[in-house]
């Protein structure tokens, strides 16, 4: 059944929750009322993990922050995190996250697609961080995490220096697993997930924590297996497999 609040469309589904950011007004820009809204369906998602997907109405991904309601925002709004507290609850769901980027994702909406854990393009995706010509900096994650995903000095050229990646750097650099025509981008993201929910579910979370972990220790993965080593989806998937009956 598709339905939900004023600036998302949400299609909740037994194994995956598809939320569509929908401000045509303001091409999908990031809001409070988004924010809030995306804090709710990540509460959602934290008592009932399914895989998420991310996408934009219109031809947009997010073209940024409100920049109405940023103009208004002082010390004491920054401190609290307003977009970052959320960005960082996006990133930590139990079970994968994709975005499906066509269009502009900027500012807000770039750093949105970096706290997935997998981003897929349009031809037409741009990504692009100009907070700094707005005298502020990318202070929901991008300063890090999109260092972390296409390195530093790529990291600095967009920070810094404006660039935009494409969908080809986009894809060159890693950013995103796939550049998909516009018109198929919604079917490949799906595919994605449907290949991923064939996997144990309980895999998957802990796949998750320990690839994220900072540093990463041999005791974190020998504790995470020894969980799923007990679990009776590891027992039965080895048995279907051993008996012929999954490849």
């Amino acid at each position: 059944m598709t339905g939900g609040p004023s600036t998302l469309v949400i299609d909740d589904r037994d194994d995956r929750v598809v939320v569509t950011l929908c401000r045509p007004e303001a091409r999908n820009a990031i809001n409070a009322a988004m924010i809030r809204e995306l804090h709710d369906v990540c509460a959602g998602l934290e008592e009932r993990p399914r895989l998420l997907l991310v996408t934009g109405d219109g031809g947009t991904f997010a073209a940024g922050a409100d920049i109405g309601e940023l103009r208004d925002r002082g010390r004491d709004q920054a401190l609290r995190g307003i977009n970052s507290r959320l960005f960082d609850r996006i990133a930590r769901l139990p079970l994968p996250t994709v975005a499906a980027v066509d269009g502009y994702a900027l500012g807000g909406g770039a750093e949105l697609a970096y706290a997935c854990d997998l981003r897929l393009a349009s031809p037409a995706a741009i990504f692009g961080n100009p907070e700094p010509g707005l005298g502020i900096l990318a202070a929901a994650g991008a300063c890090w995490r999109l260092r972390e995903l296409v390195g530093a000095s790529v990291a600095k050229q967009v920070l810094l220096a404006g660039r935009r990646l494409d969908a080809d750097d986009a894809y060159r650099l890693g950013l995103v697993a796939e550049v998909v025509p516009a018109g198929d981008l919604l079917k490949r993201a799906h595919a994605l997930l449907d290949r991923m929910a064939q996997s144990g579910p309980l895999a998957l979370r802990l796949t998750k924590l320990v690839a994220d972990a900072p540093g990463g220790h041999p005791v974190t993965d020998d504790l995470a297996q020894a969980i799923l080593f007990e679990s009776a989806d590891k027992r039965d998937r080895m048995d279907a497999f051993l008996a012929g009956g999954r490849s």
